[in-house]
C-alpha cells in the first residue's frame, strides 16, 4: 500500500505540537468524563472541527487537533490513540471504542526512514470495537463494524463486519441506510 511521503516537523509544527502537549497533560486530561463541552472547546481551540455531541473523552490522546475532523454524534473513547499525522474524519455516529489506534503515518523500510502517511476516514455509524488497530489510508464505510482487537490495514465496505489479524470480513452488520429525512433505519426491509 503506498502512501505520501509527509515533510519533516519544522519549528512551527514542534511549536503547536509543545502547546497542545501541554494543554492536554493540565487542562484537557484531567478533566472529569462528562465535560465533553470544555474539551472540545479546547480542541477547537487548536484547530479541530468538532460537530454538535461529540465526545472526546480525557483520556484520548490525539497527535493534531488540526487534522481532527469529528462531525455529530461521533466518539473517541477512553484511552484511544489518535495518531493523525495525516487527517483523521469520523464521520456522523461514528464511535472508536476505548484503547483502539488510529495511526495514520508510518516509515518507509530504506536507509532513508522516510516518514508516510495517508487519512483515515469513518463514514456514518461505523464502529470500532476495543483495541483495534486502524493503519494509513483506511476508510471504514457506512455502518463498518471492526471487531475487538482487529488490524484493519485495507478499506472495509458498507454494512460489513471484518475481524482478525489482518482484518477479514467475517458478516454483515445491521443495515444503516438514511431514509428521506435523514433518520437512520437499522432494520432490513420486510420484503428482502
Amino acid at each position: 500500500m503506498a502512501h505520501d511521503p509527509l515533510p519533516p516537523p519544522d519549528f512551527p509544527l514542534r511549536v503547536k505540537r509543545f502547546a497542545w502537549t501541554f494543554v492536554w497533560f493540565t487542562m484537557f486530561r484531567p478533566t472529569p468524563v462528562p465535560l465533553h463541552t470544555w474539551r472540545r472547546f479546547l480542541l477547537r481551540l487548536f484547530g479541530a472541527r468538532m460537530g454538535r455531541a461529540t465526545n472526546a473523552y480525557p483520556s484520548a490522546r490525539i497527535w493534531a487537533p488540526w487534522n481532527l475532523v469529528m462531525e455529530d454524534g461521533s466518539c473517541l473513547g477512553p484511552e484511544t490513540d489518535c495518531y493523525n499525522v495525516a487527517p483523521v474524519r469520523l464521520g456522523r455516529g461514528a464511535t472508536v471504542s476505548q484503547k483502539s489506534y488510529l495511526c495514520t503515518a508510518s516509515h518507509t523500510l530504506d536507509s532513508a526512514f522516510t516518514l508516510v502517511g495517508a487519512p483515515i476516514e469513518l463514514k456514518a455509524k461505523a464502529w470500532i470495537a476495543a483495541r483495534a488497530l486502524i493503519g494509513p489510508g483506511v476508510t471504514l464505510a457506512e455502518g463498518a463494524v471492526v471487531a475487538a482487537g482487529a488490524v484493519v490495514m485495507k478499506d472495509v465496505a458498507v454494512n460489513t463486519v471484518v475481524a482478525g489479524n489482518p482484518a477479514r470480513p467475517v458478516s454483515e452488520s445491521a443495515l444503516f441506510v438514511e431514509d428521506a429525512d435523514n433518520k437512520l433505519i437499522t432494520e432490513q426491509p420486510a420484503d428482502r
